[in-house]
C-alpha cells in the first residue's frame, strides 16, 4: 500500500503535494481531537482529576498522530524523520502551544503535581539525549551522530507504562472534579460505544499517517532540505495540531489545569511513547545523526528548561509573561533552524 501511495504522489506537482499534506495534516488533526473526546469522557467516568487526564489519556491520545508518522516512517526507512519529530514536537508543544495558551488566559495548575510532572518531563528529555549519545565517543556525536538502540526504545515502553502508572498515584493526592463526569453522563453512548469510536479515530490516525511519510519525504527531496529539519518543523507543528486544538478548546471553557497536564504529558510520551515505540520496532534502532547533537537536542532541553523554570516561579496560575517568553523560545528555535538549514545548502 506505502508504494502504491508514493507512485501515486511522485506523480503530482508540489503544488498538489502541499494540498495533499494540509489536508492529511487536517485529518490527523480531526482523528485525534476525536480520540481525545471519547478517552476524556472514559477517564472522566473513572473519576480521575483533569490534571492527571491531561497529562496521561488525553495525552496518549493527542501524541498518537506523532507516534503513528514515527513509527512509519521508521518503518520505511526514515529513522530520522521518526527522531526529528519526536524531537520536534516537544519544542513546538511546549513553546508554541503552552505559550499560547498562557497568553490567551492564565492558566491554573497544581503546583506539586505540576512540578512532579515538569521534572520527569525534562529527565525524559535528557535520558532521550544521554541514551542516543556515542559514549565511547562522546564528542564523535556532533560529526558522526549517535542512534537510539532498539532496547533502549523496548526500556522506553516500560518507562511508559510505570509513567502512567506513578502519574495515577500521584492522582491521589489531587481530588476528583465532576465536571468531566457530568459532560460524559450527556455523551448519549455507552462504554462500548466510545470504545468503538476510539478505534475508529486511531484508523482514521493511522491511514492519514500512512500517506503523509511519502508525501513530506517527497517534498523535502525537491526542495533539497533535509528530513529531520523538515519532521521538525511542518510535520512537528502539524502532528501537535490536536496539542493546540485542546489547549484552545480547553482554556475557553476554563481547564487550563487540563492544557498544563496535556502538554507536559505529551513532552513525555514523544520520548518513551513515539521515540520508544519507533526505536523498538526498528531492529537498527533510530538514528541520530550530528545535526541533532549540533542543535535539534540542545534546542528541546533549552525549551524544558526554561518551561522547569516557569513552573519553579509561578504560583497557582502560569501567566502571560511566562507565554510569552515560551512563545519567543520556539520562534527563536524555529528560526533558526532554517537558517541553518539554508546555510548548510
Amino acid at each position: 500500500m506505502e508504494q502504491w501511495i508514493e507512485h501515486l504522489l511522485i506523480g503530482l506537482p508540489s503544488l498538489g503535494l502541499l494540498v495533499v499534506i494540509a489536508v492529511v495534516l487536517f485529518t490527523l488533526g480531526k482523528g485525534a481531537d476525536r480520540l481525545v473526546h471519547e478517552a476524556v469522557i472514559l477517564s472522566s467516568r473513572w473519576g480521575l482529576s483533569k490534571a492527571v487526564i491531561g497529562a496521561t489519556i488525553v495525552s496518549i491520545g493527542t501524541t498518537t498522530p506523532e507516534a503513528a508518522v514515527s513509527v512509519l516512517s521508521a518503518q520505511q526507512g526514515e529513522p530520522g524523520l521518526a527522531l526529528g519529530n519526536a524531537v520536534g514536537s516537544i519544542i513546538c508543544d511546549t513553546g508554541l502551544i503552552l505559550g499560547l495558551a498562557a497568553l490567551i488566559a492564565p492558566l491554573p495548575f497544581d503546583r506539586i503535581l505540576a512540578s512532579r510532572l515538569s521534572n520527569v518531563q525534562l529527565g525524559a528529555g535528557i535520558l532521550l539525549v544521554a541514551v542516543c549519545l556515542p559514549w565511547s565517543s562522546p564528542a564523535s556525536a556532533f560529526s558522526g551522530g549517535g542512534v537510539l538502540p532498539q532496547l533502549a526504545g523496548v526500556v522506553f515502553v516500560i518507562l511508559l507504562a510505570l509513567y502512567i502508572w506513578q502519574s495515577i498515584r500521584w492522582a491521589g493526592s489531587t481530588p476528583s472534579e465532576t465536571e468531566g463526569a457530568a459532560e460524559a453522563d450527556h455523551a448519549g453512548t455507552g462504554n462500548y460505544g466510545t470504545l468503538i469510536k476510539l478505534i475508529g479515530a486511531i484508523a482514521i490516525i493511522v491511514i492519514s499517517a500512512q500517506i503523509l511519510i511519502p508525501a513530506v519525504s517527497i517534498m523535502a527531496e525537491r526542495i533539497g532540505v533535509p528530513k529531520h529539519i523538515i519532521s521538525a518543523t511542518l510535520v512537528a507543528f502539524g502532528t501537535s495540531v490536536p496539542e493546540l486544538v485542546t489547549a484552545i478548546a480547553a482554556v475557553r471553557r476554563g481547564h487550563g489545569e487540563l492544557v498544563v497536564g496535556n502538554v507536559i504529558g505529551a513532552d513525555i510520551l514523544n520520548v518513551l511513547f513515539v521515540a520508544g515505540v519507533s526505536a523498538s520496532v526498528t531492529p537498527g534502532g533510530l538514528q541520530a545523526d550530528g545535526q541533532f547533537f549540533q542543535f535539534l537536542f540542545p534546542a528541546m532541553l533549552f525549551v524544558l528548561i526554561v518551561f522547569r523554570f516557569g513552573i519553579h516561579l509561578s504560583v497557582d496560575y502560569l501567566k502571560r509573561p511566562l507565554g510569552v517568553v515560551l512563545v519567543s523560545a520556539w520562534l527563536f528555535v524555529t528560526i533558526l533552524s532554517y537558517v541553518l538549514s539554508i546555510e548548510m545548502h
